[in-house]
């Protein structure tokens, strides 16, 4: 069949399973776009290419599949370019489209071209897999080679480029190939290493499930409960894999910020990993709350990239393959021999589930409500979080309140995005428009919200507030205001002393978001007192808008009185592990 180089980019994205594409459209995709939306994708314009670059992060986390970013030619794709940095960083398989000048261009020697610069050489050393389409003839290949880079062992971005003479050009082509007919899918692991780990797992006294990132975003946690289920035991998750197992929440706490998680981690004398990196958020699973029975202690490792194992720690167990496919082999090795409470796990869930109940309570005694003393940065978390659609979508960004957030959550969401190993704050309203669209066009339903956040973060990407009314997304926006960088500030105080000037961390006092938010078009809620933030949070969902609650917390507290604020610098200790 005769189809134009546009089309057909589209259908070998259709064959994966995607229908999400983010970006401005420009005259190198304005022929895309119009197809694309023909077709029945969901299709976002934003306010800027770095925030169309995370929203297809986010869409592919919640998705499990790759997604798809445009950029056009010069500043389009240069204004992307953090959004890519941060796919690499945080594994995410997004393919990044950019448009470019015809090559008649190429070589030409002239100076003061339009929008032009050779792009590919800035983006080669940020993403897996960087090509161009040259000839039109070469658009399957490529494509495929982009998704084929992209999920294969650890996930990333890639990069692809065509100078504008080439997309509409036509092709002869059969139907585009299914996945398994050009790329591994749901790869298991050797037979013989699956029953060397049942048999591990049989014999341990006290096991542990350490779940990461990669299990959101793989989408398997149904597989992972019944694993779970079988191992009896405690679930110990990665400050990045903060999406709950459905069935599993009241057995699942934060490495380092649950009490309940260290001890577990310490009397361990087995951990089971899947979908994290082993880094120094878990303290490379060898230093630290690990040393206690690192002499006894059994590793098995389920990782996707051959290359990474052994590499921050030695492991007993190799287990190489997808957790699509790894997972329910394991599943199987078990279910015949299903394990008795493994030993502390009563102890375990009685004891996590004490300490988040306290912390509620601690978090009372913060705020004096009268609204004449800013709200503790702990009870604007915990009223925020006791608030949280149970079905809902939770977004997170920020730096001092993610890290009260660790610690004082009251809610298990089973969809927890935010970004843990690039530390790029700003994400969050990005973030939340992309997984909620693309849940949205993937299930056909469409589920509430949550933006968690601070000021600062909240003020890189505001424009997006008109993407998401524009979108009509049951999105709430609640926004801790302390009016400065509470996190930096915090640095200044520890290293230099609280008497210090904080150059350059404090702005206007004057900033109204919930008005900003109105003149968006949004539900806005301006909050003083604790106890007023579940029902203005409640008014903003029941008014059919997206919403924006400003809350008022105190600079002192989110600068000075972080939690645990010393074992999150743990992960910064180079050389004393």
């Amino acid at each position: 069949m005769a189809v134009k180089v546009f089309e057909r980019i589209l259908q070998l994205f259709e064959a994966e399973g995607i229908n999400t594409l983010f970006g401005i459209p420009d005259p190198n995709f304005v022929h895309m776009f119009l197809e694309a939306e023909a077709r029945g994708w969901t299709v976002v314009a934003p306010h800027h290419e770095a925030a169309a670059g995370f929203m297809a992060e986010a869409a592919s986390r919640i998705t499990g599949k790759p997604a798809v970013c445009i950029g056009t030619l010069g500043p389009g794709i240069a204004n992307a370019a953090p959004a890519i940095q941060c796919a690499l960083v945080e594994n995410s398989p997004v393919i990044f489209l950019s448009g470019q000048r015809a090559r008649v261009t190429e070589q030409r020697v002239r100076r003061g071209r339009i929008q032009f610069v050779k792009q590919m050489p800035l983006f080669e050393n940020s993403v897996k897999y960087a090509a161009s389409i040259e000839y039109a003839d070469q658009t399957d290949e490529i494509i495929r080679e982009a998704i084929r880079q992209s999920l294969s062992g650890t996930p990333g971005p890639s990069y692809i480029e065509y100078p504008s003479h080439i997309i509409e050009q036509e092709l002869d082509v059969g139907d585009a190939l299914p996945p398994a007919r050009y790329r591994l899918v749901d790869q298991g692991a050797d037979i013989d290493k699956v029953a060397e780990a049942a048999k591990l797992i049989r014999k341990a006294k006290r096991p542990i499930l350490l779940v990461g990132h990669g299990v959101h975003t793989s989408r398997t946690g149904a597989q992972v409960k019944k694993l779970a289920e079988l191992m009896n035991c405690p679930v110990i998750q990665t400050s990045g894999g903060t999406s709950y197992i459905k069935g599993l929440e009241d057995r699942t706490f934060q490495y380092v910020f649950s009490d309940a998680s260290i001890e577990a981690v310490t009397e361990s004398d087995l951990c089971l990993a899947l979908g994290t990196e082993l880094g120094e958020p878990v303290h490379y699973g060898r230093w630290r709350y690990w040393v206690k029975n690192e002499a006894i202690r059994k590793w098995i490792y389920v990782e996707q990239d051959a290359a990474a194992i052994g590499v921050n720690r030695p492991i007993d167990v190799p287990l190489v393959g997808d957790l699509r496919g790894v997972v329910p082999q394991l599943v199987k090795a078990l279910k015949d021999t299903p394990r008795k409470p493994a030993r502390g796990l009563a102890k375990f869930m009685k004891d996590g589930q004490a300490e988040l109940d306290a912390l509620a309570k601690e978090s009372l005694t913060r705020s004096d409500g009268t609204g004449k003393v800013p709200i503790h940065t702990s009870r604007f978390v915990v009223e925020a979080t006791q608030a949280f659609p149970k079905n809902g979508i939770m977004i997170r960004d920020g730096g001092a309140t993610v890290i009260f957030q660790w610690t004082y959550s009251q809610c298990k969401p089973h969809d927890v995005i935010w970004n843990q190993n690039f530390g790029h704050i700003g994400t969050g309203l990005p973030y939340a428009t992309g997984a909620m669209l693309a849940d949205q066009a993937a299930t056909g339903k469409t589920r509430p919200g949550m933006l968690l956040t601070s000021d600062s973060s909240f003020m890189f990407h505001i424009a997006e507030l008109e993407t998401a009314v524009r979108c009509k997304l049951p999105l709430v926006c609640v926004v801790g205001v302390d009016n400065q960088w509470g996190l930096e500030v915090g640095v200044y105080k520890r290293t230099f002393g609280k008497g210090t000037a904080e150059t350059g961390t404090h702005w206007s006092k004057d900033v109204r978001f919930d008005k900003i938010g109105e003149g968006f078009g949004c539900h806005g809620e301006y909050v003083t007192r604790a106890e007023d933030i579940r029902p203005a949070i409640e008014r903003a969902y029941a008014s059919g808008k997206v919403g924006v609650v400003h809350v008022v917390i105190d600079p002192k507290a989110n600068s000075e009185e972080m939690p645990k604020y010393p074992e999150f610098r743990t992960w910064y200790a180079e050389g004393t592990q």
